[in-house]
């Protein structure tokens, strides 16, 4: 597996704002936040959301991981 294969950065990613997100909706968010969004905890899903797609990224990255093909010969100059 690659270090830096960008799904797995991807993840990182999402999966930090998912975090930070959830910790928002759930310890940040006022009564009035919930009214504005029709009493739907919006940071809370979203974070969830957020979460959920940064492990299918790094399933993803894990179940088929991408590798360089070294055993090829290198292109011959002209």
């Amino acid at each position: 597996m690659r270090l830096f294969d960008l799904r797995l950065i991807i993840a990182f990613l999402f999966g930090l704002y998912g975090v930070v997100l959830v910790v928002v909706g759930l310890g940040f968010t006022s009564e009035d936040d919930l009214r504005k969004a029709e009493g739907v905890n919006i940071n809370l899903w979203a974070g969830v959301a957020m979460a959920v797609l940064a492990v299918a990224f790094a399933a993803w990255a894990l179940v088929r991981p991408q590798f360089a093909d070294t055993d090829k010969q290198p292109l011959k100059e002209l």
